[in-house]
């Protein structure tokens, strides 16, 4: 039996996914909520959706608030996903890497980890062994645990070039078989924390030579997503890079960001922009 999403359960949705996540439901994703939800609605024995939320968002629920919009948070990801951005990090930000302190990067939307680890491959091979560090983080807890494992069906290795392959990934045998690992040595340079973007920071003052915020703000209505670039600034370096994905733009947010290509950007705080 399917789902049924009335006006106003998906109205409460809605606003729940913007108070806490900052992205802006479209009216043609009932469909999307209904398989999303529709098995949590029956493991709960609740009779719909309207039923479902209420418990979900009432005193009862406990984690099952959590559970709801980490079922509802898109995560869709891959390794080496839009390799553009990775050659260029490769081929025009590393040969600057600061001396004297590990090169930092943030994933500000990490997902389930194959951006942290493709970033730590490059990285890695790059400036060698503890001289870099990655952040992965991510709203959804769910994906943050397959994230920390590092381990992935072996169909994910496909678009990790051969020699990435070697270096940084373990086959999986016997009972492992059908999946592959992500070196010790790359997870044990990155760390991934559960944040939510749309939240409270709180004490958060870490500061990244770059950041990754790729494919989220496709979700974010304007007012939401120009609140999230400037709160991100004051987390780049001088002179640091922040990166979104490919149709994405921060046209007209903030005059402290310069083009260096389409997608990249540079903070020019405090340093001048090399011509490239």
């Amino acid at each position: 039996m399917e789902l049924a999403v009335g006006d106003e359960v998906f109205g409460r949705i809605q606003r729940f996914l913007h108070q806490r996540a900052g992205i802006s439901l479209a009216p043609n994703k009932k469909s999307m909520v209904a398989n999303r939800l529709a098995r949590r609605v029956r493991h709960h024995g609740l009779p719909d959706l309207d039923a479902y939320v209420a418990f979900a968002t009432g005193s009862e629920g406990g984690d099952e608030l959590r559970v709801m919009l980490d079922l509802l948070t898109t995560n869709e990801t891959s390794f080496f996903r839009e390799p553009a951005h990775f050659d260029f990090l490769r081929q025009h930000i590393l040969p600057h890497a600061p001396k004297g302190r590990p090169f930092r990067v943030w994933s500000a939307a990490s997902s389930s980890g194959e951006e942290p680890y493709t970033l730590g491959m490059v990285l890695d091979e790059a400036l060698g062994s503890g001289r870099w560090e990655v952040l992965g983080t991510d709203i959804s807890t769910r994906v943050l645990e397959v994230a920390r494992s590092g381990r992935y069906p072996i169909e994910h290795a496909q678009r990790i070039p051969r020699h990435y392959l070697h270096a940084y990934a373990l086959r999986g045998v016997r009972s492992q078989e059908g999946f592959m690992r992500v070196s010790p040595s790359l997870r044990a340079a990155t760390r991934f924390e559960h944040f939510n973007l749309n939240g409270d920071w709180g004490d958060f003052s870490e500061r990244f030579d770059v950041i990754f915020l790729r494919n989220v703000m496709i979700y974010f209505d304007p007012p939401t997503k120009r609140r999230l670039v400037l709160r991100m600034l004051d987390h780049l370096q001088p002179g640091g890079y922040l990166i979104i994905g490919h149709s994405e733009t921060l046209n007209g947010i903030t005059d402290r960001l310069q083009v260096v290509r389409p997608s990249i950007y540079r903070l020019t705080d405090g340093a001048p922009l090399r011509r490239r």
